[in-house]
Protein backbone atom coordinates (compact mmCIF):
# COMPACT_ATOMS: atom_id res chain seq x y z
CA UNK A 1 0.00 0.00 0.00
CA UNK A 2 1.55 3.23 -1.05
CA UNK A 3 2.05 6.23 1.19
CA UNK A 4 0.52 9.41 0.85
CA UNK A 5 4.05 11.02 -0.54
CA UNK A 6 4.71 8.03 -2.92
CA UNK A 7 0.79 8.95 -4.66
CA UNK A 8 1.08 12.76 -4.72
CA UNK A 9 4.48 12.00 -6.11
CA UNK A 10 3.42 9.93 -8.37
CA UNK A 11 0.97 12.89 -9.81
CA UNK A 12 3.64 15.61 -9.16
CA UNK A 13 5.57 14.35 -12.32
CA UNK A 14 2.78 13.69 -14.54
CA UNK A 15 2.34 9.72 -14.40
CA UNK A 16 -1.35 8.28 -14.08
CA UNK A 17 -2.45 6.99 -10.76
CA UNK A 18 -3.47 3.31 -10.32
CA UNK A 19 -7.00 2.50 -9.29
CA UNK A 20 -5.02 1.07 -5.63
CA UNK A 21 -3.70 4.71 -5.18
CA UNK A 22 -7.23 6.51 -5.94
CA UNK A 23 -8.70 4.09 -3.99
CA UNK A 24 -6.09 4.76 -1.24
CA UNK A 25 -6.90 8.94 -1.08
CA UNK A 26 -10.16 8.38 -1.12
CA UNK A 27 -9.94 7.17 2.01
CA UNK A 28 -7.76 8.83 3.23
CA UNK A 29 -10.42 11.72 2.93
CA UNK A 30 -12.80 9.90 4.85
CA UNK A 31 -10.35 8.50 7.71
CA UNK A 32 -8.14 11.31 7.49
CA UNK A 33 -4.81 9.21 6.94
CA UNK A 34 -4.19 11.81 4.52
CA UNK A 35 -3.90 15.15 5.94
CA UNK A 36 -5.10 18.29 4.65
CA UNK A 37 -2.02 19.69 3.47
CA UNK A 38 -1.54 16.45 1.68
CA UNK A 39 -5.29 16.48 -0.08
CA UNK A 40 -3.69 20.10 -1.05
CA UNK A 41 -1.11 18.77 -2.83
CA UNK A 42 -2.86 16.45 -4.65
CA UNK A 43 -5.52 18.33 -5.48
CA UNK A 44 -2.92 20.86 -7.02
CA UNK A 45 -0.71 18.07 -8.80
CA UNK A 46 -4.31 17.06 -10.18
CA UNK A 47 -4.98 20.65 -11.08
CA UNK A 48 -1.63 21.29 -13.32
CA UNK A 49 -1.02 17.70 -15.01
CA UNK A 50 -5.03 16.38 -15.68
CA UNK A 51 -6.44 13.05 -15.47
CA UNK A 52 -6.58 10.11 -17.96
CA UNK A 53 -11.07 9.28 -18.29
CA UNK A 54 -10.00 5.88 -16.53
CA UNK A 55 -8.33 8.03 -13.75
CA UNK A 56 -11.23 10.04 -13.67
CA UNK A 57 -13.79 7.37 -13.14
CA UNK A 58 -12.21 5.89 -10.33
CA UNK A 59 -12.20 8.79 -8.85
CA UNK A 60 -15.49 9.32 -9.16
CA UNK A 61 -16.87 5.55 -8.22
CA UNK A 62 -14.60 5.72 -5.10
CA UNK A 63 -15.89 9.34 -3.61
CA UNK A 64 -19.61 7.78 -4.50
CA UNK A 65 -18.52 5.14 -2.34
CA UNK A 66 -17.21 6.80 -0.05
CA UNK A 67 -20.93 6.83 1.55
CA UNK A 68 -24.33 5.60 1.19
CA UNK A 69 -25.61 4.32 -2.69
CA UNK A 70 -29.00 4.67 -2.82
CA UNK A 71 -30.84 1.08 -4.65
CA UNK A 72 -33.88 1.90 -6.52
CA UNK A 73 -34.18 -1.79 -7.70
CA UNK A 74 -37.90 -3.25 -6.71
CA UNK A 75 -38.63 0.16 -5.50
CA UNK A 76 -39.56 2.03 -8.35
CA UNK A 77 -41.65 0.64 -11.74
CA UNK A 78 -40.15 3.41 -13.63
CA UNK A 79 -36.25 4.83 -14.46
CA UNK A 80 -34.41 7.11 -12.02
CA UNK A 81 -33.50 9.96 -13.38
CA UNK A 82 -31.65 13.71 -12.51
CA UNK A 83 -30.46 16.35 -14.16
CA UNK A 84 -27.19 19.13 -12.90
CA UNK A 85 -26.80 22.02 -14.22
CA UNK A 86 -23.49 23.80 -13.37
CA UNK A 87 -25.09 26.88 -12.63
CA UNK A 88 -26.51 30.16 -13.54
CA UNK A 89 -28.81 33.09 -12.81
CA UNK A 90 -32.15 33.01 -12.19
CA UNK A 91 -32.08 28.75 -12.87
CA UNK A 92 -34.98 27.66 -11.79
CA UNK A 93 -35.19 24.62 -14.25
CA UNK A 94 -35.16 21.75 -11.35
CA UNK A 95 -38.00 22.79 -9.55
CA UNK A 96 -40.18 22.62 -12.67
CA UNK A 97 -38.84 19.63 -13.85
CA UNK A 98 -38.97 17.14 -11.74
CA UNK A 99 -42.59 17.36 -11.35
CA UNK A 100 -42.95 17.01 -15.08
CA UNK A 101 -40.43 14.13 -15.66
CA UNK A 102 -42.71 12.30 -12.41
CA UNK A 103 -45.74 12.79 -14.10
CA UNK A 104 -44.33 10.69 -17.61
CA UNK A 105 -43.23 7.67 -15.24
CA UNK A 106 -39.84 8.79 -14.49
CA UNK A 107 -38.59 8.61 -10.73
CA UNK A 108 -36.20 11.54 -9.98
CA UNK A 109 -34.28 11.52 -6.57
CA UNK A 110 -32.48 15.19 -6.97
CA UNK A 111 -30.27 16.01 -4.14
CA UNK A 112 -29.19 19.77 -4.73
CA UNK A 113 -27.01 22.51 -3.46
CA UNK A 114 -27.06 25.47 -2.10
CA UNK A 115 -25.93 29.16 -3.60
CA UNK A 116 -22.19 29.77 -4.53
CA UNK A 117 -21.09 33.20 -5.27
CA UNK A 118 -23.54 34.54 -8.36
CA UNK A 119 -25.20 31.53 -9.06
CA UNK A 120 -28.47 30.63 -7.13
CA UNK A 121 -29.06 27.61 -5.13
CA UNK A 122 -31.89 24.98 -6.08
CA UNK A 123 -31.99 24.42 -1.92
CA UNK A 124 -32.25 28.46 -1.19
CA UNK A 125 -34.91 28.48 -3.31
CA UNK A 126 -36.90 25.93 -1.78
CA UNK A 127 -36.41 26.93 1.93
CA UNK A 128 -38.00 30.40 0.63
CA UNK A 129 -41.20 28.11 0.87
CA UNK A 130 -42.53 27.89 4.90
CA UNK A 131 -42.20 24.63 6.22
CA UNK A 132 -40.20 22.67 3.39
CA UNK A 133 -37.07 21.06 4.82
CA UNK A 134 -34.28 20.18 2.26
CA UNK A 135 -32.84 18.20 5.20
CA UNK A 136 -33.95 14.39 5.36
CA UNK A 137 -32.61 10.99 6.21
CA UNK A 138 -31.94 8.76 2.92
CA UNK A 139 -35.02 6.50 4.89
CA UNK A 140 -37.48 9.02 4.38
CA UNK A 141 -36.44 9.85 0.88
CA UNK A 142 -36.57 6.08 0.05
CA UNK A 143 -40.34 5.85 1.39
CA UNK A 144 -41.60 9.49 -0.60
CA UNK A 145 -39.96 8.87 -4.33
CA UNK A 146 -42.10 5.83 -4.98
CA UNK A 147 -45.05 7.85 -3.89
CA UNK A 148 -44.53 10.78 -5.25
CA UNK A 149 -42.29 10.14 -8.11
CA UNK A 150 -39.39 13.15 -7.45
CA UNK A 151 -38.13 14.88 -4.20
CA UNK A 152 -35.62 17.55 -3.80
CA UNK A 153 -33.85 17.78 -1.30
CA UNK A 154 -30.54 19.04 -0.01
CA UNK A 155 -27.04 17.10 0.34
CA UNK A 156 -26.89 14.15 2.84
CA UNK A 157 -23.80 13.87 5.36
CA UNK A 158 -24.24 10.01 4.09
CA UNK A 159 -23.89 11.05 0.07
CA UNK A 160 -20.54 11.24 -0.96
CA UNK A 161 -18.67 12.25 1.98
CA UNK A 162 -15.13 12.32 0.47
CA UNK A 163 -16.44 14.98 -1.71
CA UNK A 164 -17.10 16.86 0.96
CA UNK A 165 -13.93 17.29 2.14
CA UNK A 166 -12.16 17.32 -0.79
CA UNK A 167 -14.47 20.56 -2.52
CA UNK A 168 -13.51 22.19 1.03
CA UNK A 169 -9.82 21.86 0.52
CA UNK A 170 -9.94 23.02 -3.06
CA UNK A 171 -11.87 26.09 -2.01
CA UNK A 172 -8.94 27.46 -0.42
CA UNK A 173 -6.79 26.66 -2.67
CA UNK A 174 -7.26 27.80 -6.07
CA UNK A 175 -8.01 24.05 -7.22
CA UNK A 176 -11.63 24.22 -7.78
CA UNK A 177 -11.51 24.81 -11.75
CA UNK A 178 -9.66 21.52 -12.46
CA UNK A 179 -12.12 19.48 -14.64
CA UNK A 180 -10.93 15.58 -13.23
CA UNK A 181 -11.92 17.42 -9.91
CA UNK A 182 -14.99 19.11 -11.14
CA UNK A 183 -16.44 15.82 -13.11
CA UNK A 184 -15.72 13.86 -9.92
CA UNK A 185 -17.16 16.01 -7.48
CA UNK A 186 -20.51 16.45 -9.47
CA UNK A 187 -20.82 12.71 -10.49
CA UNK A 188 -20.03 11.40 -7.07
CA UNK A 189 -22.80 12.64 -5.78
CA UNK A 190 -25.15 12.42 -8.70
CA UNK A 191 -24.19 8.68 -9.23
CA UNK A 192 -25.03 8.13 -5.09
CA UNK A 193 -28.79 8.73 -6.00
CA UNK A 194 -29.20 5.37 -7.94
CA UNK A 195 -29.27 6.97 -10.82
CA UNK A 196 -30.02 4.85 -14.46
CA UNK A 197 -29.68 8.10 -16.46
CA UNK A 198 -28.69 11.49 -16.31
CA UNK A 199 -28.89 14.79 -18.23
CA UNK A 200 -26.04 17.33 -17.57
CA UNK A 201 -27.15 21.43 -18.40
CA UNK A 202 -23.55 22.66 -18.92
CA UNK A 203 -23.73 26.57 -18.70
CA UNK A 204 -21.47 28.87 -21.01
CA UNK A 205 -21.49 32.84 -21.41
CA UNK A 206 -20.94 35.95 -19.19
CA UNK A 207 -23.27 34.15 -16.56
CA UNK A 208 -21.36 31.21 -16.39
CA UNK A 209 -18.51 29.83 -14.62
CA UNK A 210 -17.43 28.07 -18.10
CA UNK A 211 -17.43 30.95 -20.13
CA UNK A 212 -16.10 30.22 -23.29
CA UNK A 213 -17.41 27.32 -25.60
CA UNK A 214 -14.27 25.17 -25.44
CA UNK A 215 -14.50 24.98 -21.61
CA UNK A 216 -17.93 24.05 -21.31
CA UNK A 217 -17.53 21.53 -23.86
CA UNK A 218 -14.38 20.19 -22.45
CA UNK A 219 -16.48 20.06 -19.15
CA UNK A 220 -19.43 18.47 -20.52
CA UNK A 221 -16.86 15.84 -22.32
CA UNK A 222 -15.15 14.83 -19.11
CA UNK A 223 -18.64 14.60 -17.31
CA UNK A 224 -20.39 12.28 -20.20
CA UNK A 225 -17.13 9.88 -20.92
CA UNK A 226 -16.89 9.65 -16.90
CA UNK A 227 -20.48 8.82 -15.95
CA UNK A 228 -20.91 6.27 -19.18
CA UNK A 229 -17.72 5.07 -18.06
CA UNK A 230 -19.17 4.34 -14.68
CA UNK A 231 -22.33 2.98 -16.25
CA UNK A 232 -25.04 5.31 -15.85
CA UNK A 233 -26.34 6.84 -19.60
CA UNK A 234 -25.48 10.38 -19.51
CA UNK A 235 -26.18 13.58 -22.01
CA UNK A 236 -24.80 16.88 -22.04
CA UNK A 237 -26.24 20.26 -23.47
CA UNK A 238 -24.41 23.01 -23.73
CA UNK A 239 -26.81 26.23 -22.99
CA UNK A 240 -26.32 29.75 -23.46
CA UNK A 241 -26.16 31.84 -20.01
CA UNK A 242 -25.42 34.96 -21.53
CA UNK A 243 -28.57 36.18 -19.90
CA UNK A 244 -30.88 35.51 -16.64
CA UNK A 245 -32.92 32.60 -17.49
CA UNK A 246 -36.75 33.53 -17.30
CA UNK A 247 -37.81 36.47 -15.55
CA UNK A 248 -36.47 36.51 -12.02
CA UNK A 249 -33.30 36.12 -9.98
CA UNK A 250 -34.30 35.40 -6.49
CA UNK A 251 -35.36 33.20 -4.27
CA UNK A 252 -39.31 33.62 -3.54
CA UNK A 253 -39.32 35.93 -6.35
CA UNK A 254 -38.36 32.14 -8.72
CA UNK A 255 -40.75 30.25 -6.48
CA UNK A 256 -43.09 32.18 -7.89
CA UNK A 257 -42.26 31.92 -11.08
CA UNK A 258 -42.01 28.24 -10.60
CA UNK A 259 -45.62 28.42 -9.82
CA UNK A 260 -47.15 30.47 -12.82
CA UNK A 261 -45.06 28.24 -15.47
CA UNK A 262 -46.61 25.26 -13.76
CA UNK A 263 -50.19 26.33 -13.64
CA UNK A 264 -49.58 27.82 -16.98
CA UNK A 265 -50.05 31.28 -15.61
CA UNK A 266 -47.10 32.40 -17.70
CA UNK A 267 -44.10 30.87 -19.55
CA UNK A 268 -41.13 32.47 -20.39
CA UNK A 269 -40.16 31.06 -24.31
CA UNK A 270 -36.40 30.71 -23.32
CA UNK A 271 -37.33 29.08 -20.23
CA UNK A 272 -39.80 27.18 -21.58
CA UNK A 273 -37.53 25.74 -24.15
CA UNK A 274 -35.02 24.43 -22.08
CA UNK A 275 -36.78 22.93 -19.49
CA UNK A 276 -38.55 20.66 -22.97
CA UNK A 277 -35.11 20.24 -24.21
CA UNK A 278 -33.43 18.87 -21.05
CA UNK A 279 -36.88 16.43 -19.52
CA UNK A 280 -36.99 14.95 -23.40
CA UNK A 281 -33.34 14.11 -23.26
CA UNK A 282 -34.25 12.58 -19.83
CA UNK A 283 -36.59 10.52 -21.38
CA UNK A 284 -35.49 9.73 -23.89
CA UNK A 285 -32.32 8.16 -22.16
CA UNK A 286 -34.21 6.38 -19.54
CA UNK A 287 -35.97 4.72 -22.21
CA UNK A 288 -39.75 6.02 -21.83
CA UNK A 289 -39.98 8.02 -25.17
CA UNK A 290 -37.98 6.82 -28.32
CA UNK A 291 -37.77 10.06 -29.73
CA UNK A 292 -37.77 13.92 -28.76
CA UNK A 293 -41.04 14.70 -30.67
CA UNK A 294 -42.80 12.25 -28.27
CA UNK A 295 -41.13 13.24 -25.42
CA UNK A 296 -42.07 17.00 -25.65
CA UNK A 297 -45.88 16.14 -26.52
CA UNK A 298 -45.57 13.58 -22.84
CA UNK A 299 -43.82 17.16 -21.02
CA UNK A 300 -46.59 19.53 -22.45
CA UNK A 301 -49.22 16.85 -21.55
CA UNK A 302 -48.11 16.60 -17.75
CA UNK A 303 -48.68 20.68 -17.61
CA UNK A 304 -51.43 20.98 -19.82
CA UNK A 305 -53.17 18.40 -17.51
CA UNK A 306 -52.08 19.88 -14.35
CA UNK A 307 -50.44 16.73 -13.35
CA UNK A 308 -47.08 17.95 -12.74
CA UNK A 309 -48.47 21.20 -10.82
CA UNK A 310 -50.47 18.62 -8.61
CA UNK A 311 -47.10 16.40 -7.81
CA UNK A 312 -44.85 19.68 -7.11
CA UNK A 313 -47.72 20.67 -4.74
CA UNK A 314 -47.83 17.35 -3.12
CA UNK A 315 -44.03 17.63 -2.82
CA UNK A 316 -44.19 20.96 -1.11
CA UNK A 317 -46.63 19.25 1.45
CA UNK A 318 -44.42 16.19 1.99
CA UNK A 319 -41.58 18.24 2.78
CA UNK A 320 -43.33 20.36 5.42
CA UNK A 321 -44.77 23.16 3.63
CA UNK A 322 -48.28 24.45 3.06
CA UNK A 323 -50.67 22.02 0.85
CA UNK A 324 -52.34 24.91 -0.92
CA UNK A 325 -49.37 27.13 -2.48
CA UNK A 326 -50.37 26.47 -5.37
CA UNK A 327 -53.45 28.83 -4.49
CA UNK A 328 -52.27 31.16 -2.34
CA UNK A 329 -48.82 31.76 -2.70
CA UNK A 330 -48.55 35.47 -1.84
CA UNK A 331 -49.95 34.21 2.09
CA UNK A 332 -46.45 31.91 2.43
CA UNK A 333 -44.01 33.58 0.27
CA UNK A 334 -42.04 36.65 1.95
CA UNK A 335 -42.56 39.50 -0.11
CA UNK A 336 -39.69 42.74 -0.48
CA UNK A 337 -40.23 45.98 1.64
CA UNK A 338 -39.11 48.43 -1.46
CA UNK A 339 -40.39 47.44 -5.07
CA UNK A 340 -39.09 49.79 -7.22
CA UNK A 341 -39.13 49.31 -11.06
CA UNK A 342 -36.16 49.74 -12.89
CA UNK A 343 -36.72 52.21 -16.33
CA UNK A 344 -34.33 52.64 -19.49
CA UNK A 345 -32.54 55.70 -19.38
CA UNK A 346 -32.63 55.80 -23.49
CA UNK A 347 -34.38 53.71 -26.60
CA UNK A 348 -33.14 51.17 -28.24
CA UNK A 349 -32.18 47.03 -28.21
CA UNK A 350 -31.55 45.39 -24.87
CA UNK A 351 -28.39 43.19 -24.32
CA UNK A 352 -26.26 41.90 -21.18
CA UNK A 353 -22.75 42.06 -21.13
CA UNK A 354 -22.12 41.06 -17.41
CA UNK A 355 -24.98 38.69 -16.18
CA UNK A 356 -22.54 37.07 -13.04
CA UNK A 357 -22.54 40.95 -12.25
CA UNK A 358 -26.64 40.81 -12.16
CA UNK A 359 -26.13 37.49 -9.75
CA UNK A 360 -23.37 39.39 -7.65
CA UNK A 361 -26.75 42.47 -6.98
CA UNK A 362 -28.80 39.51 -5.84
CA UNK A 363 -26.12 38.75 -3.70
CA UNK A 364 -25.43 41.64 -2.15
CA UNK A 365 -29.07 42.15 -2.02
CA UNK A 366 -29.52 39.41 0.61
CA UNK A 367 -30.30 36.91 -1.61
CA UNK A 368 -27.07 34.83 -1.79
CA UNK A 369 -23.89 34.78 0.31
CA UNK A 370 -20.77 35.91 0.24
CA UNK A 371 -19.74 32.79 3.26
CA UNK A 372 -21.42 29.75 3.72
CA UNK A 373 -22.94 30.24 6.99
CA UNK A 374 -24.63 33.60 6.06
CA UNK A 375 -28.42 33.55 6.01
CA UNK A 376 -30.65 34.74 2.98
CA UNK A 377 -33.01 37.14 2.53
CA UNK A 378 -35.51 35.06 0.17
CA UNK A 379 -38.18 38.09 -0.45
CA UNK A 380 -35.12 39.94 -2.27
CA UNK A 381 -33.83 39.79 -6.42
CA UNK A 382 -35.09 41.01 -9.50
CA UNK A 383 -38.53 40.16 -11.16
CA UNK A 384 -40.10 41.30 -14.81
CA UNK A 385 -36.92 40.61 -16.67
CA UNK A 386 -36.98 41.39 -19.81
CA UNK A 387 -34.79 39.37 -22.38
CA UNK A 388 -32.11 40.13 -24.80
CA UNK A 389 -33.45 41.69 -27.81
CA UNK A 390 -36.00 43.29 -26.58
CA UNK A 391 -37.10 46.79 -28.21
CA UNK A 392 -37.61 49.20 -25.10
CA UNK A 393 -38.19 53.33 -25.22
CA UNK A 394 -36.83 55.22 -23.08
CA UNK A 395 -38.81 55.05 -19.90
CA UNK A 396 -39.65 51.44 -20.27
CA UNK A 397 -39.32 48.94 -17.48
CA UNK A 398 -36.14 46.70 -17.58
CA UNK A 399 -36.74 45.29 -14.37
CA UNK A 400 -38.25 45.39 -11.25
CA UNK A 401 -36.13 45.28 -7.96
CA UNK A 402 -36.99 43.64 -5.04
CA UNK A 403 -34.98 45.10 -1.56
CA UNK A 404 -34.74 45.15 2.00
CA UNK A 405 -34.48 49.36 1.67
CA UNK A 406 -34.47 52.15 -0.45
CA UNK A 407 -30.38 52.41 -0.19
CA UNK A 408 -30.11 48.62 -1.47
CA UNK A 409 -33.02 48.69 -4.07
CA UNK A 410 -30.73 52.16 -5.23
CA UNK A 411 -27.21 50.27 -5.27
CA UNK A 412 -29.27 47.30 -7.38
CA UNK A 413 -30.45 49.22 -9.62
CA UNK A 414 -27.24 50.88 -10.78
CA UNK A 415 -25.51 47.39 -10.69
CA UNK A 416 -28.68 46.20 -12.99
CA UNK A 417 -28.06 49.26 -15.53
CA UNK A 418 -24.43 48.58 -15.32
CA UNK A 419 -24.36 45.11 -16.49
CA UNK A 420 -26.51 45.83 -19.65
CA UNK A 421 -26.23 47.72 -23.07
CA UNK A 422 -29.03 49.60 -25.06
CA UNK A 423 -28.11 50.08 -28.57
CA UNK A 424 -29.16 51.17 -31.64
CA UNK A 425 -28.81 48.03 -33.48
CA UNK A 426 -30.61 44.93 -32.36
CA UNK A 427 -27.88 42.20 -31.11
CA UNK A 428 -27.18 39.13 -31.80
CA UNK A 429 -29.16 36.07 -29.78
CA UNK A 430 -27.00 33.04 -29.34
CA UNK A 431 -28.90 30.16 -29.70
CA UNK A 432 -30.21 28.19 -25.92
CA UNK A 433 -28.73 24.93 -26.87
CA UNK A 434 -25.32 25.73 -28.71
CA UNK A 435 -24.90 21.62 -29.06
CA UNK A 436 -25.37 18.09 -27.34
CA UNK A 437 -22.38 15.74 -26.29
CA UNK A 438 -23.22 11.80 -25.83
Amino acid sequence: MAIPQEIIKTKRNGKPLSHADIRQFVKGLTDDSFSDSQAAALAMAIYLNGMAVSEIVELTLAMRDSGTVLNWQGRVNGPVVDKHSTGGVGDKVTLMLAPMVAACGAFMPSIAGRGLGHTGGTVDKLESIPGYSCTQSLSRIEQLLPQLGCVIVGQSSELAPADRRLYGIRDVTATVESIPLITASILSKKLSEGLDALVMDVKVGNGAIMATANDASALATSIVNTATGAGVATRALITDMNQILGTTAGNALEVVETLDYLTGKYREPRLHQLTLELGANMLMLGGLHNNKAAAISALEQSLSSGKAAEIFTKMVAELGGPANLLEKPQQYLASAAVVQDIVAPQSGYLSYHNTVGMGMAVVRLGGGRSHPSQQIDPAVGFSHILASGSKVTQGDRLATVHAASRDAAETARNEYLQALSITADSPAITELVHHTIG
